[in-house]
């Protein structure tokens, strides 16, 4: 940075302007000399003529003088402007000379304008490789709705070369329609390098005193397709282990059993040996025909009819249908929901279930509710393992219990999510054991008793 000047452009005259100040009287000096002499001293008209020459070659050379000392400051001066308006901000005056102020604010004026363009730089380049890196196609238009600006993903979704697109209109890009209407929706469109369903937002630009566009196309469908497809793949993996759980012995057994037909004669004990594996067989039959049913529960959930329901009955008609354990029921304050009790109920069983059994056999299950700002939230806690460590806690048919059918959880996480609220499972801090918490909204009219309950 530069340093201050040393003297203070308040405190007195600034060095240049004593400098053309002491160089003009300088080149005075030989005119009022002559004319002195020649109004008190008695010359010839030949000496007085000579000496007038004289003086005026002495003013000429001065004036050269004091030209010189006055415009080659001025030089360096223009010089390092027309370096800063060329763009060139490398240059810098020696701050010692007779502009000294006026380099010193040159100096300082190239300084900032060569960081605010370092700046410039840095920003530009972070905001091309967050473009380039974005899935999102980003056009910038102009105030005549001409393309002047472009992402990779942009480029991929209307199949062309950068250098054909820009300065094209948005009507000749088949863009138009999207700049209009809302400024965000979802529509589904036909772009020359794709099509499906795409959220469209778009919003109006400003720079240099005129006005533009920008529009972002983000393929939805594509997000949504890859969500579903993993979805897809855990529960076919899910199912497939259990179909081959039942298969597996049901095809063993079926291959022992008809080896034992046909040997001849057939052994003695071959009526219990038929017995028992048509009983295996019509056991996992059976087991498979549940699992089926299971899923077909899943899948047709009807959706809820909501009513008032009290929590604390409800709880406590929970607590005494569980008969393996004591379920401890933690008494809170009176508190009503809007919730189908058929299906609240089913989703606390399940999860009140889950923690009997992790519990089993001298453990013990508490339940308990209370509010939380908006919500009511029902906790079952369990001094069982705790859940295993997995992402699939919650996909049907997941389970790492024998003879699970894999639906519990699923089944309150969709019976939760379709009253606006959620489930979560997780390990208990400090302890051993998990906790299970349902969420569900407050109706709207106990939010203002939520409020006095929190300020009381």
């Amino acid at each position: 940075m530069p340093t201050e000047p040393s003297a203070s452009r308040a405190g007195r005259m600034p060095r240049f302007e004593r400098r053309v100040l002491l160089g003009s009287f300088v080149v005075a000096l030989p005119g009022l000399f002559a004319a002195c002499a020649l109004a008190w001293l008695p010359w010839e008209a030949s000496l007085r003529w000579a000496f007038l020459v004289a003086a005026a070659v002495a003013t000429l050379l001065l004036a050269r003088w004091q030209y010189r000392r006055v415009v080659f400051p001025l030089y360096t001066l223009s010089g390092l402007l027309e370096a800063l308006r060329q763009g060139d901000y490398s240059l810098r005056g020696v701050q010692g000379g007779v502009l000294g102020d006026a380099i010193y604010d040159i100096n300082a004026l190239a300084e900032r304008l060569q960081r605010e363009r370092l700046e410039f730089e840095e920003s530009s380049y972070l905001l091309g490789k967050t473009l380039a890196a974005l899935d999102s196609a980003v056009f910038v238009f102009d105030e005549g709705r001409r393309l002047r600006l472009l992402n990779p993903a942009a480029q991929r979704l209307l199949d062309a070369e950068r250098h054909r697109l820009f300065g094209l209109g948005a009507a000749e890009l088949g863009l138009a329609p999207l700049l209009e209407g809302p400024s965000a929706r979802l529509l589904t469109h036909v772009f020359p390098g794709r099509s499906g369903r795409f959220d469209i937002r778009h919003a109006a630009l400003r720079s240099g005193g005129r006005g533009g566009q920008l529009l972002v196309v983000n393929d939805v469908g594509r997000v949504l397709r890859e969500e579903e497809r993993a979805a897809w793949q855990r529960l076919l993996r899910v199912l497939g282990h259990e179909v081959n759980n039942s298969l597996a012995p049901i095809q063993s057994m079926a291959g022992t059993l008809a080896t034992l037909a046909a040997r001849d004669p057939l052994p003695a004990d071959w009526r219990e040996d038929f017995r028992g594996g048509l009983e295996l067989i019509g056991h996992r039959a059976e087991a498979l025909g549940r699992f089926l049913s299971s899923y077909s529960k899943l899948a047709r959930l009807p959706p809820p009819q909501p009513r008032v329901v009290e929590l604390s009955a409800l709880v406590a008609k929970l607590a005494k249908l569980e008969q393996r354990l004591p379920v401890i029921v933690e008494a809170g304050a009176s508190m009503a929901v809007e919730a189908d009790p058929d299906q609240l109920e089913q989703a606390l069983i399940n999860l009140l279930r889950n923690a009997v059994e992790a519990s089993l056999p001298d453990g013990s299950v508490r339940l308990r509710w209370r509010r939380e700002g908006e919500r009511a939230v029902i906790e079952v806690e369990d001094d069982g393992p705790g859940p295993p460590p997995s992402e699939n806690l919650f996909v049907p048919f997941f389970t790492t219990k024998p003879g699970g059918s894999g639906i519990g959880l699923a089944l309150a996480q969709q019976i939760a999510e379709a009253h606006q609220g959620g489930v979560t499972l997780a390990a208990r801090e400090g302890a051993r054991g998990a906790l299970a918490r349902l969420w569900l909204p407050l109706p709207q009219a106990a939010a203002p008793l939520a409020s006095l309950t929190r300020d009381a």
